[in-house]
C-alpha cells in the first residue's frame, strides 16, 4: 500500500490486514470479512478519511519522487555520499557532509526505518503522527573530517520548510519505502528539496 500511495489522486484506500498480529496497523486497520461494507463506505457521499501526510523530493531538473513512509538519499551502495546540507531557504548555508545518506520520514513511517533512527539517536524530537503535517529527518553516519561536518544531523520540517541538498558525488540515489528499483538518480551539482507533500493518502474506514 506505501508504495501504491504515491500513484494516487485522492482515491479513497482501504486498509485490509491479511495477516493480524505481524503488522502495526496504521495503514491496514480491518480484516478481510470487513472489505465489502468498507468498500461501499468509503465511496459514499460524505465519506470520512484520515489523510495521511507524504514526502516529496524535487530535483532541479524536475525529476519528483513520492512516498508515504520515508524518502532515502545516498550512495546506491550504502557506502558513502558526499554532498551539501541545508535549510531550504535563499542564501541560507550548507554543510558539506560525507555519509551513507538521509533519511527524512512521516508520522506513518514513524514505525518502520525512521523510528528506528530515532530510537538510535535518543532523539529528543517527537515523532509524528501519520496526519501531522510534520517530517523529521536524520543523517546516517555523518564523518567528520577537515572538510565534512556534522552539526547537521537531525531536524524536523513543517509545511512550508525544506531541506535542501546539493550532490559532490558522482551518483546519488533517491528512493522511497524501500523500492530502490524506482528511484531518482542524480549526479555532481544537482540539487534536490525535501519536504511535505500537497498530496496525501486517503485511508478510509477510520
Amino acid at each position: 500500500m506505501a508504495n501504491a500511495a504515491k500513484y494516487l489522486a485522492g482515491q479513497p484506500v482501504v486498509g485490509i490486514d491479511t495477516d493480524p498480529g505481524r503488522n502495526p496497523g496504521v495503514l491496514v486497520r480491518h480484516r478481510p470479512s470487513d472489505a465489502g461494507a468498507l468498500l461501499r463506505a468509503a465511496v459514499a457521499p460524505g465519506a470520512s478519511a484520515d489523510e495521511l501526510t507524504m514526502v516529496e523530493a524535487v530535483a532541479d531538473d524536475t525529476q519528483r519522487l513520492l512516498a508515504l513512509n520515508e524518502i532515502y538519499l545516498g550512495p546506491s551502495g550504502h557506502q558513502t555520499a558526499r554532498y551539501r546540507l541545508g535549510p531550504d531557504v535563499a542564501d541560507s548555508p550548507a554543510e558539506p557532509q560525507a555519509s551513507s545518506g538521509v533519511l527524512v520520514g512521516t508520522g506513518t513511517g514513524a514505525t518502520g526505518w525512521l523510528r528506528s533512527l530515532w530510537q538510535e539517536r535518543r532523539s529528543p524530537l517527537a515523532l509524528p503522527a501519520p496526519t501531522d503535517a510534520r517530517l523529521l529527518w536524520f543523517v546516517r553516519e555523518a564523518w567528520p573530517s577537515p572538510v565534512t561536518g556534522t552539526s547537521l544531523v537531525s531536524g524536523e520540517l513543517g509545511r512550508g520548510h525544506g531541506l535542501r541538498l546539493t550532490v559532490e558525488s558522482d551518483r546519488v540515489v533517491v528512493f522511497g519505502d524501500g523500492m530502490e528499483a524506482d528511484a531518482l538518480e542524480l549526479t555532481w551539482g544537482q540539487t534536490v528539496r525535501l519536504g511535505i507533500s500537497d498530496t496525501s493518502l486517503r485511508l478510509a474506514g477510520c
